[in-house]
């Protein structure tokens, strides 16, 4: 789109010209996120503080412009892609840490601070942030509370939902809003804060963040449990889930995701595991032995391959390598990748999986599954070659079942990537058309222009039948 000129003119009051790109190719890396969707911005912008937000947000606002404000770009559902043009505003450069207090187990952030800078400044202090998605070593706390994510410990310690105290953010009409405050409990007014984390931008860019930190156990041990197939595995899920001890981390790889992994690289697994968990304990000295100890139990039943405990922090990486080695194994498996991480209730998910080996079987598609199972949050991997039509048309119907089944479950679409572009025409099948109709009033209340990152998260028209 051409940009209006007294949106230039505005800008170039707000920001000086070194924090303004207009060229195409300058603007082009700002066009991606890890969807590989593209879609190129006219201009991109780096405010430095809140208020620069502010006079950016209103700018916009005046001329009717749209904005799309973005981490690092680690957004897997084309979230943060600037279908629209328009301006894109990264928050990179507002990465700094602008508060700690230990002693109430706080920190106040920028939007851009990445969440391994946070863990590392909690980390001196026995303390850290929850969430901790895969991309924690480069993705930014704002990218993290606009998605809702989570991460393997989200099973014990909550999401990015549960660990904010309050925000600062700019509504798409440039108005400054406070939400929250310093406390764990507090019921004044609306909840505005859990509002806006997971709404991807759509009501609010968030320019500042209180966390809510927690203590570090000072024991931690991890199991892998390997077992003869994925029903077994699942069967596993619910008893450990079912029992007072809570797991930090209980993660699933089905036999595909198990046999990748290992050509990726050899990590010892047993040649007849068709599953496997990895399962992280954590407490005190004096209670780590014991939530171990029940874990283990819960995880021996039928199917079982074999239980192996990590002697050291060592032993717990190299048990750990399967899952870390999962990821780049399936970029190099196929070039089309499609990842859904639907959730459902933990006691639905041998239903769910085995609906998905027949789904891959009706298909002819290979299907890939790991996730969070602590959670009932698999990661569904749609593996095809783009340059297959026929490979393409059946990912696309085995999708629609894939979300039809989760549904039916009494599931989620996203349990923690979002909506973004991929899955917006779905919203419809899990939300009923007065709510979504509230939630369009009420982004037209927080940006009565439209302008904060069109063509996302809410759809439009009825979902596809």
């Amino acid at each position: 789109m051409r940009l209006d000129p007294a949106l230039r003119s505005a800008l170039a009051r707000a920001l000086p010209a070194d924090r303004r790109l207009e060229d195409p190719a300058d603007c082009l890396p700002y066009g991606y996120d890890n969807s590989r969707r593209f879609h190129a911005p006219d201009m991109v912008v780096f405010p430095l503080g809140h208020d620069e937000v502010v006079a950016v947000v209103q700018a916009c606002h005046a001329t009717g412009t749209p904005l799309v404000a973005r981490g690092r770009g680690t957004n897997t559902t084309g979230a943060s892609v600037p279908v629209a043009g328009g301006v894109v505003m990264s928050l990179e450069r507002m990465n700094r840490i602008l508060e700690y207090r230990p002693a109430d187990r706080l920190m106040v952030v920028e939007a851009g601070c990445i969440n391994a800078d946070v863990q590392q400044c909690a980390a001196a202090d026995g303390l850290f942030w929850a969430p901790d998605p895969t991309s924690a070593a480069y993705s930014t706390v704002g990218g993290n509370l606009a998605c809702g994510a989570g991460g393997p410990r989200a099973v014990k310690y909550g999401t990015a939902r549960e660990s904010v105290l309050g925000l600062r953010a700019v509504t798409g009409a440039g108005t400054a809003l406070v939400t929250g405050g310093r406390t764990t409990k507090g019921v004044v007014g609306y909840d505005l804060t859990r509002l806006l984390v997971g709404s991807e931008g759509t009501l609010a860019v968030i320019t500042e963040a209180t966390l809510k930190l927690l203590p570090r156990p000072s024991q931690q041990r991890t199991l892998r449990a390997c077992y003869t197939n994925a029903a077994a595995a699942v069967a596993a899920v619910v008893r450990i889930m079912g029992q007072p001890e809570t797991p930090a981390a209980l993660e699933f790889m089905d036999g595909t995701a198990v046999r990748l992994a290992q050509a990726w690289q050899d990590t010892g697994v047993p040649s007849a595991t068709g599953a496997l968990l990895l399962i992280d304990v954590d407490g005190s000295d004096d209670t780590v032995a014991l939530a171990q100890q029940a874990v283990a139990r819960a995880a021996d039943g039928e199917g079982l391959v074999e239980l192996r405990a990590a002697a050291d922090t060592t032993e717990a990486a190299a048990l750990w390598a399967c899952r870390k080695a999962l990821s780049p194994s399936l970029r190099q498996l196929a070039p089309k990748k499609v990842n859904e991480d639907v959730a459902v209730p933990v006691s639905q998910l041998p239903t769910l999986l085995s609906t998905l080996e027949a789904l891959s079987a009706e298909h002819d598609l290979q299907i890939v599954n790991f996730g969070h199972a602590g959670n009932g949050n698999i990661h569904v991997n749609l593996l095809a070659d783009p340059e297959d039509p026929r490979q393409m048309q059946a990912v696309s119907a085995c999708l629609v079942a894939v979300f039809r089944t989760v549904l039916a479950l009494g599931g989620t679409l996203s349990g923690e990537h979002g909506v973004g572009i991929d899955k917006r025409p779905y919203v419809g099948w899990e939300i009923d058309p007065l709510t979504l109709n509230l939630m369009q009033d009420l982004r037209s209340r927080f940006d009565p222009r439209g302008i904060l990152n069109p063509d996302k998260t809410l759809p439009l028209t009825a979902p596809p039948t």
